[in-house]
């Protein structure tokens, strides 16, 4: 089922992100002193990602392109506007043909919004059946991370957008400084961060959903986050098993409302999706 493929790739567009040695003049350091420089290494790494986190939070908004790496074919790219200053929204343009949506439109890409917890999709009024007459597809985010997962990635405090991924930095497990890089023209400082399954909290239902989906393997997830000279993020790059999902910050804040398209528009696919077997529990 074709509309099955670019509901499921969508939803995962959430979604859901080391120690140093040291020789002293003798050649020699004890384990005790070892341990403490990588210790304070991980301290400074972990505030600077905190300052990124906190400025994230705070614009409440970006214009970002991103791209997702199935691990199975071309990447697919998105480019358009992710919201979380009033719950998590965003509204994007992207490949029909490369999330398989092109027997709905004819145009090459398709519009996606994603507004209190449910996708929708623009697309070409259909001759007959639940999209007959209609100019958007919905399917809910219950249909694709199942009803906790869903929960999870669609909070009112924004959870699933890219600030609650920078949030998640903080339970990473091993995080490093992998040194100084220019990212779009701009110099940063490019960190890494892995996270395990037990360092997930509440987006380990949402995170097992597309996992089993998408059958990645993935136990954990690899951030890597290349931030500017003003503590923002320019460039977040997250690996899920086999797939691999990088986002390019272009302007922060006041950026367009998002909003959902009228009720008389939109035909729900909802049960139909759940009823071919995405839903995760």
């Amino acid at each position: 089922m074709k509309v099955k493929y670019g509901a499921a790739w969508v939803g995962l567009t959430a979604a859901a992100m080391a120690a140093a040695t040291a020789c002293g003049s003798d050649g020699a350091k004890t384990a005790a002193e070892t341990a403490g420089r990588a210790v304070d290494k991980a301290d400074t790494v972990m505030a600077a990602l905190t300052r990124a986190t906190d400025r994230t939070q705070e614009l409440g908004s970006a214009e970002v392109r991103t791209t997702t790496d199935l691990g199975s074919g071309e990447p697919v790219a998105m480019d358009g506007t992710y919201s979380w200053g009033d719950g998590y929204a965003l509204d994007v343009e992207m490949d029909a043909e490369a999330v398989q949506m092109q027997e709905l439109t004819d145009s090459p890409t398709v519009r996606t919004l994603f507004v209190d917890g449910a996708y929708y999709y623009d697309i070409d009024p259909q001759p007959a059946g639940p999209l007959e007459g209609k100019e958007w597809m919905k399917i809910d985010g219950s249909a694709v991370f199942g009803e906790s997962g869903a929960a999870a990635m669609a909070g009112g405090a924004g959870e699933g957008s890219p600030a609650d991924s920078m949030k998640g930095l903080k339970y990473a497990s091993d995080v490093d400084d992998l040194g100084k890089e220019t990212v779009n023209g701009k110099p940063t400082t490019h960190y890494r961060a892995v996270l395990d399954e037990k360092d997930m909290g509440k987006f380990k239902d949402a995170f097992k959903g597309a996992d089993s989906m998408l059958n990645s393997g993935g136990a954990s997830i690899t951030m890597e986050v290349w931030v500017g000279a003003d503590d923002l993020p320019m460039r977040l790059k997250q690996d899920f098993g086999a797939m691999t999902v990088t986002m390019d910050f272009d302007k922060w804040g006041a950026t367009k409302d998002i909003v959902a398209p009228p009720a008389d528009q939109v035909g729900d696919l909802t049960q139909e999706v759940k009823d071919a077997g995405l839903q995760q529990g």
